[in-house]
């Protein structure tokens, strides 16, 4: 199992479960029920009304979709008469947004390498819908990022875009770091530039071939701040198996959820539902495609994790029946015996 004894999850363990097509972490909207009560309305009517659970939406590691997610800034924007919605909701947020590749960054040794591993494992954690990369210049370096079809114009996406991924650069080039100018695919408004520009403190050019922020060329390989060699590596070795396992089915992303959600006592369907972005009817359709239910998944994943903790772990049987999300022993310790033929202690001492 690797970790700490009693643990099911270590940086050698799965990492949890990752978007599908067309999905982004809710945290990606992180600041929104600040922003919208800011406007005096009320945050989760405007949720509902884009399909997006409030419930799910609560959790920043569940996923949503995309096209939810951009309707919603857009409504807020002709609501409200916020021309700016996504840039005023960027400023409420940080790199964290991100989730995890936030902290691969921040112990990244320069910040190329920094934003190199935010570019390499951003769809795999938060989501597959943009594109970001680096591109040195006659005259220095860009970061350029894009959405992916419908959304490469979005202009509150972009505006939200434009700020969080200077907040990258600022994170990882320290309070050193200036953007020398910024250019955007969208054909900005005079009246709203003056407060882009004040935002990013740089020039903003309009009606781009693409959308940029630069900046120095040495800037590259300045040390991060925080920088941490150890953690990167982990990081970037837990990340790297994760890539290479997105394209997942979903019974395998189901059962990622499983062996995550068992030591909460929570492992239900509607939760792995929301935590997929899709309803309990959909998920309940493509796990019997496969002749499944999410029951047998979930004793299948129980019965694996048992034997594992049972034949490498020093916990209890106490201890691992609590991690697999049974109240009490005795109740374990009957499944066990069904599963296997076995009690818990007889497995492990022939183990």
């Amino acid at each position: 199992m690797g970790g700490e004894p009693g643990c099911f999850f270590s940086l050698d363990g799965p990492l949890d479960v990752g978007p599908g097509a067309g999905q982004m972490r809710a945290g990606n909207l992180s600041g929104f029920h600040a922003l919208v009560q800011r406007y005096g309305a009320d945050p989760r009517r405007v949720l509902e009304r884009h399909d997006i659970d409030p419930v799910a939406f609560a959790d920043p590691d569940n996923f949503i979709a995309c096209s939810a997610a951009v309707s919603a800034l857009e409504d807020c924007r002709a609501r409200f008469d916020a021309p700016l919605f996504g840039l005023e909701l960027a400023a409420l947020q940080g790199p964290d947004v991100f989730g995890c590749v936030a902290a691969l960054g921040r112990a990244a040794p320069t910040l190329r390498q920094g934003l190199q591993g935010i570019i390499d494992y951003l769809p795999v954690t938060h989501s597959r819908e943009g594109e970001l990369e680096i591109v040195a210049t006659h005259v220095g370096a860009e970061l350029r990022w894009r959405g992916n079809g419908d959304f490469a114009t979005i202009e509150q996406a972009n505006y939200q875009a434009l700020l969080l991924n200077l907040k990258i650069l600022q994170m990882l080039g320290g309070p050193e770091f200036k953007p020398t100018y910024v250019e955007l695919m969208l054909n900005v408004p005079p009246k709203d530039l003056d407060r882009i520009q004040a935002a990013v403190g740089c020039r903003v050019n309009g009606r781009r071939d693409g959308n940029a922020i630069g900046f120095s060329a040495s800037a590259l390989d300045r040390p991060v701040p925080t920088a941490n060699r150890t953690l990167f590596s982990l990081l970037g070795g837990y990340l790297q198996r994760a890539k290479a396992a997105s394209a997942a089915t979903t019974v395998e992303r189901v059962e990622t959820y499983i062996r995550g959600a068992l030591p909460s006592g929570a492992c239900t369907i509607a939760r792995c539902a929301q935590k997929l972005g899709s309803s309990v009817r959909t998920l309940q359709l493509r796990l019997a495609e496969s002749g499944l239910k999410f029951s047998d998944l979930v004793e299948k994943q129980r019965v694996e994790l048992a034997c594992a903790a049972l034949r490498d772990s020093p916990a209890s049987v106490h201890e691992i029946a609590a991690m697999l999300g049974y109240s009490e022993q005795a109740s374990f310790g009957r499944a066990f015996k069904r599963w296997t033929g076995l009690t818990p202690r007889a497995y492990r001492g022939a183990a």
